[in-house]
């Protein structure tokens, strides 16, 4: 993605909270995170671009989020909706380049409370 096209979308609104990818232009690269957290409505969701291999993937990232509801992450345009232990592990697809992925997709996720419910939308 460009740092333009970044740019725009995050003047359409809501506040728009990303982290560097790999196919990203330097100067996004550059202006972006390679992780970050983030907190919506009191609940802390982690994100990142490559979470590493697929090998116990799922205990690291619980591990490097220790204190999070959730992590967002992307990579392999594979969707993937798991709970590990305290930890939602989530990976939206994507809506543009799906690769091995048998579809488009995204994911929206609904916060009420306490309560985290991710939701898988094939495109």
């Amino acid at each position: 993605m460009s740092l333009q096209f970044h740019e725009e979308l995050a003047k359409l609104g809501p506040p728009l909270e990303g982290v560097a990818g790999n196919m990203d232009e330097a100067a996004l690269k550059q202006a972006l995170p390679k992780q970050r957290v983030v907190d919506v409505a009191g609940l802390r969701i982690g994100m990142l671009h490559d979470p590493g291999p697929r090998l116990r993937r799922e205990a690291r990232l619980a591990a490097r989020f220790e204190d999070c509801a959730a992590v967002v992450y992307g990579h392999t345009h594979v969707p993937q909706i798991e709970r590990f232990q305290h930890l939602w592990v989530l990976n939206p697809g994507s809506p543009t380049e799906r690769r091995s992925a048998p579809t488009h997709s995204m994911i929206v996720l609904t916060i009420q409370g306490s309560r985290v419910t991710p939701e898988l939308i094939t495109l």
